[in-house]
């Protein structure tokens, strides 16, 4: 391959390179090495013995001083706008109330949606930034925001259009995903099937015709929307040509993964009760699994996701914050690796794999990022570390040094 050195602008030397390109195996580690930017892509990247002649004059040089290079961060699965928050919950837990005690308080998922009904985008806007700002700070360079607390026509728009308008704040890559069926509203209390209606016919054509989502999404679950409600969702979004994820066997085997597969879904999402049929199911379908440590965590659970499993059939495993404020109100990608290591016995490579190329696959952005790789979007970020377990192992001190989006310097 000839290479075009004269078109570079950018070049990292004397840097350690985790290019993620190995999948969960390794992190694909070139030492000592070298990688060049141009136009917003890589455009050569290797040992830096090996660093073809190129114009000093013209190129902008970064010397790495030994610290180590990794992908921008994916966080694939987040819940970051909404109205309001539930730390009275969280209060009212702990003192011995029931979730049942807490609904009838008007606590749950009621609360955030009547708060976020309330809300203007302007204010949306404001409570969601500083957490995709906290994120943003921590390496993320994309990430999923699922809308789900309007469930209804107006507010589930209200959501979309501000998770667009958050993507003019910071130079992240925001794909939106709209999950109408997330729950029931009040309006709608002992009437699925007509809610389902409402999504089907109305919400998903309008959301599709201005082009305010990437992916349609469902919470799959006794407590959510049964596999028919669930399947008449995902036919709507088949129909509309959006691409299709799931909540998915988080309290329950009910089978929705399964089903997703059949409608070739991007990924299935917590899956603690995942059953090796419908692994084999996501395998065959190309599916991401994702893990969301810290609703785990702050749920208190104690299903651990099938790993063993996902691995012996070689499912690629994506983890995410699940930011939302009910079930994970965390808005820390480091601690969730460390999570996902300790909780869930991750290696550090395969944690690593989850917010890099394996997060990237879940948003279906596997061909252009998450991996330090010929062609891939210069999403790149410099931490001051010396291996890169160590992104793993300590939360709470921030390692990373230097961030670049398309090739240019944002933190």
């Amino acid at each position: 391959m000839t290479i075009n050195s004269s078109a570079w602008q950018t070049l990292f030397i004397n840097v350690n390179l985790a290019t993620m390109t190995d999948g969960a195996n390794s992190y694909g580690a070139i030492e000592n090495g070298a990688i060049a930017i141009s136009e917003g892509k890589i455009a050569w990247l290797g040992e830096e013995v090996n660093l073809p002649n190129y114009d000093e004059k013209s190129v902008h040089v970064i010397d790495g001083n030994g610290k180590w290079l990794t992908p921008g961060l994916v966080d694939c699965h987040t819940h970051l706008v909404y109205g309001g928050n539930r730390a009275n919950e969280f209060e009212m837990r702990l003192q011995g109330k029931s979730y049942q005690e807490i609904a009838n308080a008007g606590g749950g998922i009621v609360s955030t949606v009547s708060a976020t009904r309330k809300a203007s985008e302007s204010q949306l806007l404001a409570s969601a930034l500083p957490r995709l700002i906290a994120l943003h700070q921590q390496g993320v360079t994309s990430i999923e925001i699922k809308s789900g607390y309007g469930l209804d026509t107006e507010n589930e728009i209200k959501m979309l259009k501000v998770a667009g308008q958050l993507a003019e704040k910071l130079p992240v890559t925001i794909k939106r995903t709209f999950l109408g069926a997330h729950a029931l509203p009040l309006e709608y209390k002992d009437k699925p099937d007509e809610y389902v209606d409402l999504v089907c016919n109305e919400m998903i054509p309008i959301i599709a015709r201005r082009n305010l989502a990437d992916a349609v999404d469902v919470f799959c679950e006794s407590i959510g929307f049964s596999l028919a409600q669930t399947e008449r969702v995902f036919a709507a979004a088949q129909k509309h040509h959006l691409p299709i994820k799931v909540h998915a066997e988080q309290l329950s085997n009910l089978g929705g993964t399964a089903l997703a597969a059949k409608y070739n879904a991007l990924s299935s999402d917590h899956i603690e009760f995942l059953d090796e049929a419908g692994i084999k199911a996501m395998k065959y379908a190309d599916m991401t699994a994702v893990l969301l440590p810290g609703a785990f965590y702050f749920l208190r659970e104690t299903q651990l996701p099938p790993m063993v499993l996902l691995r012996k059939y070689q499912v690629p495993m994506a983890i995410a914050t699940d930011a939302n404020p009910g079930s994970s109100p965390i808005h820390n990608i480091q601690l969730m690796l460390n999570m996902a290591c300790t909780f869930f016995r991750l290696t550090p490579a395969e944690a690593l794999a989850g917010v890099t190329c394996f997060g990237a696959k879940a948003l279906g952005l596997a061909k252009n990022k998450g991996q330090l790789a010929l062609g891939f979007d210069a999403d790149i970020a410099l931490w001051n570390i010396e291996q890169p377990a160590e992104l793993c192992y300590q939360f709470g001190v921030n390692p990373l040094s230097e961030l670049f989006v398309a090739g240019n310097k944002v933190i």
